[in-house]
């Protein structure tokens, strides 16, 4: 975790982890996303593809359009984004475009983080705007909450396999 962390950001970090909390809740995978411009949170998201039967709609996405929205303006220059789990290539792709200067990350995700485990999207010298990175803040806590919402979701999965085997036996 770098040295740039401060109280606001343990805050607004704990407030994306509340939203994460929602997601789980309403059964989706708990990634929860803050917005903040000058201090302020304009746009705030919880993961929602399952129930909005929309694959975009990730935290990233919902707080950054609920943000554009706020400021009345798709780019969002000077704004950082507090994630719970690192963001995919789609994610990180529309944080480019949206122009956020400050990324940090709780959680790295090693299967399709666009931060920097998989690809580098949000650092891409090749792109025309990066994204400043923090790793690492409250970063326990949220891999915590993944781990235990897919150790229970595996166990339902091999519970539900096996009334499906017991209920082809009678």
């Amino acid at each position: 975790m770098s040295n740039n962390i401060n109280n606001e950001d343990t805050r607004f970090m704990q407030r994306a982890l509340e939203l994460a909390q929602q997601a789980e809740a309403q059964g989706e995978v708990p990634v929860g996303a803050v917005l903040v411009l000058d201090g302020i949170i304009v746009g705030e998201g919880s993961n929602s593809p399952i129930n909005s039967q929309d694959p975009s709609a990730h935290a990233e996405i919902n707080a950054l359009r609920m943000a554009c929205k706020q400021v009345e303006n798709y780019r969002l220059p000077q704004s950082t984004l507090y994630v719970s789990l690192e963001p995919c290539a789609m994610c990180a792709g529309a944080l480019i475009h949206a122009r956020v200067q400050r990324v940090v990350i709780a959680a790295k995700e090693p299967r399709a983080g666009a931060g920097g485990s998989i690809f580098n999207v949000l650092d891409d010298s090749r792109l025309n705007h990066r994204c400043d990175l923090e790793f690492g803040l409250l970063g326990e806590q949220s891999a915590a909450m993944l781990q235990a919402f897919f150790k229970q979701r595996r166990a339902l999965a091999k519970q539900k396999a096996k009334q499906k085997k017991a209920d082809q036996a009678k």
